[in-house]
């Protein structure tokens, strides 16, 4: 049995993993405790539902704020973390880093200091089966030329962009704690997510919410972007199973055999869509197509290696793109007003001049 402490829980990765870990059938969980500062992207509605499964515990709060990291571990006597908090969307890194310096650096360290105190005073048995597991992503290694091999988990660190660099950090933080203090960390570096409760302004929500409002539909330069796309209850599947049985010290990979261009994607859910919900002049989606100017430093391929984390552990993504995409289209076409109430409340932080 474990007492389980999830940070950015109210994400979108985040609430994906707790829905899998309190719904599956004989659970080890005794307790999940959600940490979540809900900035602009956290949305206490996505996990709505289990409020009153007694196992779980929602907090807001701070991951960088060492005093409430330290109670919560004590109180809650937490056997394992698993650390989504971070601030994670490239556009907003560009246009303001320090965000991302301030959550995805120091918060770390801070989370961190608090864990590893936690950690050095409990008992051996529990002391030796405690985790610390990191969730990264695959921005940390650069980008790929169309010719090279899927990065691995020796590749060497190139970060392009404020978020990837500030990711780039806490993975050494991370590293850093498990070698200079035994720590048992353990990270995972993950492709492009997508599914349900995506928040709106990633590509494949946007695209999907633009259509059915009529608005254009942007797609960066030519298009020809290459991400390798994750189904997102693949990718907490594969945490859970790091977490579990992961090498301490370790990194894997986690990507979902899917490397397409973000064109590609674009027109896949508007012939989705004009099957599942016509426009009501009957023209097809691809038509609201816009090209707009590429971001400054837009990274043009990337692709992972998942051999590392399917040998040891044993997982592969059960979802294809094309029954991941028609899932995500799906749970859209039918969740219209958490979307609309994910971004009112966005706009609504904007305009008080909420920090997000």
């Amino acid at each position: 049995m474990m007492n389980l402490l999830v940070t950015g829980g109210c994400g979108f990765i985040g609430s994906n993993f707790i829905r899998q870990r309190l719904t599956e059938s004989n659970s080890p969980l005794t307790r999940l405790v959600n940490l979540d500062c809900l900035t602009y992207a956290g949305n206490p509605a996505n996990l709505a539902d289990l409020t009153d499964d007694p196992r779980y515990v929602f907090v807001h709060g701070d991951i960088g704020d060492e005093a409430l990291v330290s109670r919560l571990l004590a109180e809650h006597q937490i056997d394992a973390i698993a650390n989504f908090a971070a601030e994670s969307h490239v556009d907003r890194s560009i246009d303001s880093p320090e965000p991302f310096i301030q959550t995805n650096v120091v918060g770390t360290l801070r989370l961190l200091n608090a864990t590893r105190r936690h950690w050095a005073g409990l008992p051996p048995e529990r002391k030796s089966a405690f985790r610390f597991l990191h969730v990264s992503t695959d921005e940390v290694y650069g980008t790929l030329k169309a010719g090279d091999a899927p990065w691995n988990e020796e590749c060497p660190y190139e970060p392009n962009s404020p978020y990837a660099a500030s990711k780039a950090a806490s993975d050494h933080l991370v590293r850093a704690f498990q070698h200079t203090y035994g720590l048992p960390t353990l990270t995972t570096n993950c492709s492009n997510n997508y599914g349900p409760y995506h928040f709106p302004e990633k590509l494949i929500p946007l695209v999907i919410l633009n259509a059915l409002e009529g608005k254009p539909l942007p797609v960066y330069g030519d298009g020809q972007q290459i991400r390798d796309w994750l189904f997102v209850e693949d990718h907490a599947t594969a945490i859970w199973l790091v977490i579990q049985k992961g090498r301490v010290g370790e990194t894997y990979n986690v990507g979902g055999l899917n490397e397409r261009p973000n064109l590609e994607i674009v027109r896949r859910i508007c012939t989705l869509l004009d099957a599942k919900a016509p426009r009501p002049d009957g023209k097809p989606y691809v038509g609201q197509i816009t090209f707009v100017a590429d971001r400054p430093g837009h990274d043009r391929r990337y692709a992972i290696d998942s051999t590392k984390i399917r040998q040891e552990l044993g997982w592969s993504p059960r979802e294809n793109f094309d029954t991941g995409i028609e899932k995500t289209v799906e749970w859209y076409l039918s969740h219209r007003e958490w979307a609309a109430d994910i971004t009112r409340r966005s706009y609504q932080r904007q305009r008080l001049g909420v920090a997000s």
